[in-house]
């Protein structure tokens, strides 16, 4: 369906690319897909719409929605998709970021590590676990700390897929900062992987992008060791 209600009929062989695509975690895009009337609705109608659509899908899977611990489930899903984990694809909540002059004359890499961060695969909608490791060499500008974890956070609050939310990462610093020498990597668990599918439990993966002195193998190992 379309977010009017409308039903789309999508042909067999298109569905079946689909399916692949989802199943081998690639990326169509390097900015999240968004079409162009994204935000006409507000969050409230937003709501209410969600939580409509999520009253059906448990009503289709035979769930009894008079029960007192489900009767609120739907309005509780939706508020949180629009709150909360999907938050980051709203520009209004990007974090505003303050510099501060490097009056420290600190010319090394600056390094934050094991960032958590909560984000969900935007081919099954279950979420994605991990840590963000960065650094960044000032190019004559510092940023807050705390700034640093909600870019992470930002990015992270919308469907996803790894590579996509790393480069997004990446690419923000460099832009706030005006340096390129921007480090960020990205280890997670996906769910798509451990809970469903081959429900392997073990593996995570791991997404890295340098860029400016960070390419060099030095800086590089200098970089990589302080975070493990």
């Amino acid at each position: 369906m379309n977010h009017n209600g409308t039903a789309i009929k999508i042909p067999a062989d298109k569905l079946y690319l689909e399916d692949v695509i989802g199943e081998q975690h690639i990326s169509t895009s390097y900015d999240t897909p968004l079409r162009a009337d994204a935000f006409d609705l507000t969050d409230e109608e937003k709501i209410k719409i969600i939580s409509g659509h999520f009253r059906e899908i448990m009503n289709t899977l035979g769930l009894d929605l008079s029960d007192d611990s489900l009767r609120g489930t739907p309005g509780r899903v939706a508020k949180m998709f629009v709150k909360e984990i999907f938050s980051g694809l709203d520009p209004r909540n990007k974090p505003a970021i303050a510099l501060f002059e490097n009056k420290y004359r600190y010319n090394q890499m600056l390094v934050e590590k094991n960032i958590t961060f909560y984000s969900n695969c935007e081919h099954h909608f279950v979420p994605i676990i991990g840590k963000v490791h960065v650094a960044y060499i000032s190019s004559g500008k510092v940023i807050g700390l705390s700034k640093i974890n909600r870019i992470v956070q930002y990015y992270a609050h919308r469907p996803q897929v790894q590579e996509r939310l790393t480069m997004q990462i990446a690419n923000e610093l460099r832009t706030v900062l005006s340096t390129q020498d921007v480090a960020v990597l990205v280890d997670a668990t996906h769910l798509c992987v451990s809970s469903r599918g081959v429900q392997d439990t073990q593996s995570s993966t791991i997404t890295s992008s340098y860029t400016g002195r960070f390419n060099r193998e030095e800086t590089k190992s200098e970089f990589l060791a302080y975070i493990k």
